[in-house]
């Protein structure tokens, strides 16, 4: 997905990692702090629904909710100033479990 796409002009953000699981995504996010966390979320979500809804229409009738493709949670969490690169380390080092 283009980061335009995702809303990045609005939030000046930019996706750094992404991974995940058939069950959840991990994404590392940089933005400013004026920025609502909660915000860019819902954002993420809703514009990557319709993203995914229009380009795979098999994804929204089989994983589709009442109303939503994801879950209304989320776990947000900064990195505390520990180097980016070895948040980006931890990301693509996580496994599914067995």
């Amino acid at each position: 997905m283009p980061a335009a796409d995702l809303d990045s002009f609005r939030f000046e953000a930019q996706l750094i990692e992404m991974d995940g699981e058939d069950d959840h995504v991990r994404l590392l996010v940089g933005y400013p702090p004026k920025v609502a966390g909660s915000k860019l979320v819902n954002s993420l979500k809703g514009v990557s629904c319709r993203l995914l809804c229009k380009e795979r229409p098999d994804i929204q009738r089989r994983y589709y909710w009442p109303g939503a493709l994801w879950s209304p949670s989320y776990f947000a969490s900064s990195w505390g100033g520990a180097p980016i690169a070895s948040v980006r380390q931890y990301i693509e080092q996580q496994q599914t479990p067995h």
